[in-house]
């Protein structure tokens, strides 16, 4: 499988939209600008047919040093997490 590299993004934006490169650029810039925002105040952003971008809070928890093997506590955290949504699930499961 492949990858999609944020300069691919910005081709396949631009050839669908009609706009310039540095269009396309702009407008993907400010997508991620807008969803890496609205996360960071703890915002959930929805985009219909997408998916969802969301801020979980990961308790704290009892791990493993992995090269000891002694018990170690890992720190309580927040993590970004994103839900596909069921147009997205089904786009895939083609």
């Amino acid at each position: 499988m492949g990858r999609l590299s944020k300069a691919d993004l910005v081709k396949v934006v631009a050839d669908k939209t009609g706009l310039s490169r540095k269009g396309a650029e702009r407008a993907v810039a400010a997508f991620m600008d807008a969803v890496r925002e609205a996360v960071t105040r703890g915002e959930t952003v929805r985009i219909p047919g997408f998916g969802t971008f969301a801020v979980r809070e990961r308790a704290a928890r009892q791990g493993r040093d992995i090269k000891t093997g002694e018990p170690i506590t890992v720190p309580a955290r927040k993590a970004v997490v994103f839900r596909a949504g069921e147009g997205l699930k089904r786009a895939v499961a083609v």
